[in-house]
């Protein structure tokens, strides 16, 4: 068992100084301590450390190699302490993030390269995957998440983005060849692109106008837990695709995919982030939150034009 390293920290410092007097005077460490804490040591190593009387103070040479190695063990110290201290300055490091696959495509790779240039002594480490990420067992850093309910874990801090919902989408040429929709219902009749890959048969519970909801069956052709794979698949003409606004924007702007059954939408989630504790953030896990709220929140007012 390791002896207090108290006990080491300041036989170091006796010997350093040349003695329980000296060492007193130079640290303000009462004398009384310093002897109890060196004798305490010595009973733990059961060896004499210092030979001393009223009038002489000499290190023994079993002593000259505890206080080597308690050189090395105060340096290492220190240097932990300067390390938490120079990334306590300013934003550096490494920021550990777990983020699903759709928001890594999507978000991640549209924000991080101004914040990477605004914050260049900063990396970033992402775990990419849709499974519930551990958070605090994991040693990440923060967590983005979306879910129909917010985290309710007690050891964590939740940060809120938006809410994401869905809506139907197509390409022109596709509702041109199997013809446009004016009803949910007809959606039972369309080939549908769905990320649904748990069951062949399933239903798209839509919300419309003045709150009013319908559950249709529809029957997939395309089933698959990717959401950037089924937006491009419905760009090529494969089916009407149930897709969060935020995987669409870019498809619909650039005339890919337009809007069907546009007061219809489903939701899909609450975009948020999970992270350990407010105290103790590294600044660069502290402004790289703060990046996420601004951009994010830049993202949901440009709405695309349905």
């Amino acid at each position: 068992m390791l002896t207090d390293l108290d006990d080491f920290y300041c036989f170091a410092l006796v010997v350093e100084h040349g003695g329980f007097s000296a060492a007193e005077r130079a640290t303000e460490i009462p004398k009384s301590k310093l002897s109890r804490r060196v004798y305490n040591l010595e009973e733990q190593l059961g060896v004499r450390l210092i030979q001393r009387s009223s009038r002489h103070f000499a290190v023994t040479d079993i002593g000259m190699d505890v206080y080597r190695h308690a050189q090395v063990m105060m340096n290492a110290a220190q240097a932990a302490h300067d390390a938490v201290n120079h990334l306590s300055s300013e934003p550096r490091g490494v920021i550990k993030i777990g983020v699903p696959v759709d928001i890594a495509q999507n978000q991640m790779a549209k924000i991080l390269p101004a914040f990477l240039k605004k914050y260049p002594e900063v990396r970033v480490q992402m775990i990419v995957s849709n499974r519930r990420i551990d958070v605090i067992n994991e040693g990440v850093d923060i967590a983005l998440r979306v879910r129909s309910k917010l985290d309710d874990d007690p050891n964590l801090v939740l940060r809120q983005f938006e809410t994401i919902e869905q809506r139907l989408f197509a390409s022109q040429a596709y509702l041109n060849e199997f013809g446009h929709l004016t009803t949910p219902e007809q959606l039972t009749d369309h080939r549908i692109i769905s990320m649904n890959e748990d069951h062949l048969d399933q239903h798209f519970l839509l919300s419309g106008p003045d709150k009013q909801q319908k559950k249709i069956k529809v029957n997939p052709v395309i089933m698959g837990l990717n959401l950037l794979m089924l937006a491009e698949l419905a760009s090529q003409n494969c089916g009407v695709a149930l897709l969060p606004d935020s995987i669409a924007q870019d498809f619909v702007q650039s005339g890919h995919l337009v809007t069907v059954l546009p007061e219809w939408t489903a939701p899909h989630g609450i975009f948020h982030a999970v992270y350990p504790s407010r105290r103790g953030l590294l600044p660069a896990v502290r402004v790289f939150i703060d990046y996420l709220v601004e951009q994010l929140a830049q993202c949901s007012t440009k709405k695309v034009r349905y």
